[in-house]
């Protein structure tokens, strides 16, 4: 395998806001999505019935902006900026995914707290792929990826250093 096609890089960044609720709430959440990713928020709903917490399958309970390309890649440095380029290590799954919170998105350069939204956290996902990876997800003659070519936990953390100068911390 050509050493072109094992050069890892960020398939997407997903930002989620998940309320619980809908109604205002989630309205301010849309509203702080849009403020920090200057993307239109798409609303998430309930996968399953919870009674103990009051949410109903298919009620609308969070909002998220996915992000592709250089788009993703500035919002990321961003957001690690907030973080001071730190990471944990268990931020990072098996498969070589990031994810990790940012508690107030007051913490953004630029923005300013507004009292009539409040304070929101967020979370941010980043999912990391190698050229070759649309062969699993074709219509047609769909594969499994092979295990040699899978990211792994330790290639994503080297991606992250390497590209964006992450400290990854125990």
């Amino acid at each position: 395998m050509s050493e072109l096609m094992k050069q890892p890089r960020i398939e997407k960044v997903v930002v989620n806001i998940g309320v619980g609720e809908a109604g205002e709430r989630l309205n301010k959440a849309q509203k702080v999505l849009s403020m920090v990713t200057k993307q239109k928020p798409v609303i998430t709903t309930a996968k399953v019935t919870n009674r103990d917490l009051g949410v109903r399958h298919g009620m609308p309970i969070g909002c998220k902006v996915t992000m592709r390309g250089e788009r993703a890649q500035e919002f990321l440095r961003k957001a690690l900026t907030i973080r001071e380029n730190r990471v944990a290590i268990y931020s990072f799954d098996k498969e070589g995914n990031l994810s990790f919170g940012i508690p107030d998105y007051t913490d953004f350069e630029g923005m300013k707290y507004d009292p009539e939204i409040g304070i929101f956290g967020m979370d941010v996902n980043v999912v990391f792929m190698r050229p070759g990876y649309r062969v699993a997800k074709r219509r047609i003659m769909a594969r499994k990826i092979p295990k040699e070519h899978r990211m792994t936990r330790d290639e994503a953390i080297g991606f992250m250093k390497e590209q964006f100068k992450v400290e990854v911390v125990e």
